[in-house]
């Protein structure tokens, strides 16, 4: 199996309104594609709203994975959309906490996948002061555009974390899945824009 870990993607969003509040529609262009610059960087959020009738279209990459497999029964006849030129699956709807999230505040995720994370391999975590587990799921170039895999274990010295949080990196010595397959998962990012899912269980 190849692995995910390091693959380059990016993702639009598309947002309605619904009686819960605002959610978003994800587009995602792995493994159609690795966002090719040229064409992402030519995406432009309003048009792509407008084009969609959405509210808003959020523009969400590049970004790089970090699990080492996605566990997902696909379908035979997946929904592609073309953004600019990118194909994207249609992967996921998240229900939004507001129609522009804070850093370090979780939103909903419908996504039926399990991801897994191999033993030997390095995971990134925020732990919250609840007792709560956070696993680095995709880092983002999105704030720091030179970001880098080699940078993940430092980041506790640049980021603003909450009080009572705390960062850390470990090797596994076991296999980590977080399924999410059969319930909503819980996601969140750091003010650099990386992202985490709960570790339930």
């Amino acid at each position: 199996m190849t692995t995910l870990r390091g693959k380059r993607y990016g993702e639009v969003l598309l947002v309605t309104v619904g009686p819960d509040g605002p959610q978003a529609t994800v587009y995602n262009t792995y493994p159609l594609n690795d966002c090719p610059d040229d064409l992402w960087s030519r995406l432009d959020a309003d048009t792509l709203a407008r084009q969609h009738d959405a509210v808003a279209a959020l523009l969400n990459g590049p970004r790089y994975w970090l699990m080492d497999a996605i566990e997902k029964d696909m379908g035979a006849d997946r929904e592609i959309a073309t953004f600019g030129g990118l194909d994207m699956y249609r992967q996921a709807v998240v229900t939004l906490s507001s129609m522009n999230p804070a850093p370090y505040v979780a939103n909903t995720v419908a996504r039926n996948a399990v991801f897994v994370f191999d033993a030997g391999q390095p995971v990134f975590e925020l732990l919250d002061p609840e007792g709560g587990q956070w696993v680095m799921q995709t880092w983002s170039q999105i704030v720091d555009p030179a970001l880098g895999y080699d940078d993940l274990p430092h980041l506790a010295d640049r980021l603003t974390l909450p009080d009572g949080w705390s960062y850390r990196a470990r090797t596994l010595a076991e296999p980590l899945r977080i399924d999410t397959s059969s319930q909503a998962a819980q996601v969140l990012q750091d003010d650099l824009t990386n992202s985490y899912s709960l570790v339930s269980g």
